[in-house]
């Protein structure tokens, strides 16, 4: 597993954003979440967060291969809904306790056998009760996609209390 790279910045805060109080999660944050599920276990390492923009790439190793000698659409679906979903956790709207995805596309055209892919995801729509987010994966020095793909995700909130 690869170790993530540090940020220039490694602490969460809070700041106002469109009327609600947004977290300021760093890369490093996401690098340390993700590092023993999934993102981790593909070496997916989160390089950039803004507000409505997440950017994160992986070096390709022969686990993110399919058996045909090509990179496995998993891999690329993984990198993708990984920004996503890290780029919708960046910017929940306040009392929001996470979302889950409901609808996820990708279009796939193009692939790599070497180096670095990367993604940018970008926000859509951040409604109170869902986020349309879009990303672009390439591979790194070419501006040519090797997907596009967009996710809708779902905000949740906590249950209501049940009335006595």
């Amino acid at each position: 597993m690869a170790t993530p790279r540090r940020s220039k910045r490694s602490a969460v805060t809070l700041r106002a954003h469109n009327d609600r109080i947004c977290l300021v999660i760093t890369p490093d944050d996401f690098n340390r979440r993700g590092l023993h599920h999934l993102p981790g276990h593909l070496d997916i390492v989160v390089t950039e967060v803004a507000q409505g923009r997440l950017r994160a790439e992986f070096e390709i190793k022969p686990f993110h291969m399919a058996p045909n000698g090509y990179l496995h659409a998993a891999s690329i679906v993984a990198l993708a809904d990984t920004c996503a979903g890290y780029g919708c956790i960046a910017i929940l709207p306040q009392g929001a306790t996470g979302f889950t995805t409901i609808e996820l596309k990708s279009n796939h055209l193009g692939t790599a056998r070497e180096g670095v892919i990367e993604c940018v995801a970008t926000i859509l729509h951040a409604g109170g009760t869902t986020q349309v987010w879009d990303a672009v994966v390439t591979k790194r020095g070419s501006d040519k996609p090797i997907a596009l793909f967009r996710c809708t995700q779902m905000i949740l909130y906590p249950k209501p209390a049940a009335a006595i």
